[in-house]
């Protein structure tokens, strides 16, 4: 069975994607880590800001082994610089 997810991207993932969010359809039990891990597959350029990037899950911060439920927003957050 599959589970329906928000992903809201920000900084170089809305850049490179182009769009500020995406609904995804991922298998039961997905982490929120393999959400960036399916960007990188389409877009490799993502690949450098992986282990920067930090998770949230319906406004938490969370480590990417965090297991997505049905209807979570996701957010990815890069490093981000400026003022």
């Amino acid at each position: 069975m599959a589970i329906e997810v928000t992903v809201k991207l920000f900084a170089v993932y809305q850049e490179v994607l182009g769009v500020p969010e995406l609904v995804w359809s991922l298998p039961e039990q997905s982490v929120v880590g393999e959400v960036v891990d399916r960007l990188i597959q389409t877009h490799p350029q993502l690949k450098q800001w992986r282990d920067l990037t930090r998770f949230g899950v319906n406004l938490n911060f969370v480590p990417a082994d965090t297991i997505l439920q049905n209807g979570d927003e996701v957010v990815l957050i890069p490093p981000v610089s400026g003022g």
